[in-house]
């Protein structure tokens, strides 16, 4: 696979990069639109946590590196950070009843990730070191 990658500061700001960048590997090769919308928001979602939970909450600073790798039939989106280890994965999703409780209700957080897991074809996550990885694949119909 051939792999690009990008680079930014940990902070809010650096978003709106990431999403671009995962929007335009998803348009040169090729991505449905509903496919491309739910990897970007997929990406999102998580660099969003990273950025505040991984980071700014724990007064730690650090870059998101966003890599890209088509082909295979697919394209793969890993986010790495050097923030503190969390495993999206490891976390309890809300369920059908939590989601049908209206917001107002609703115990906060929790709902990005669902997002994120239940949007991609593929979701992993994995700690390297000080590095967490975050691998989103979506399947090129």
């Amino acid at each position: 696979m051939n792999e690009k990658m990008l680079v930014v500061p940990g902070v809010l700001e650096s978003l709106s990069p990431i999403r671009e960048y995962v929007m335009s590997a998803a348009n040169s090769v090729g991505l449905i639109k509903d496919k491309s919308y739910r990897l970007a928001l997929a990406v999102d979602e998580i660099a969003t946590n990273v950025i505040t939970h991984g980071y700014e909450e724990n007064g730690i600073s650090g870059d998101i590196a966003v890599g890209i790798s088509p082909g295979d039939g697919e394209l793969k989106v890993v986010l790495e950070d050097t923030g503190v280890p969390f495993d999206p994965c490891a976390r309890e999703l809300p369920s059908a009843d939590d989601l049908s409780i209206p917001l107002s209700d609703r115990q906060i957080g929790g709902l990005g990730i669902f997002l994120s897991i239940g949007g991609v074809d593929e979701f992993r996550y994995e700690r390297n070191g000080e590095i967490n990885r975050n691998i989103f694949v979506m399947k090129i119909d």
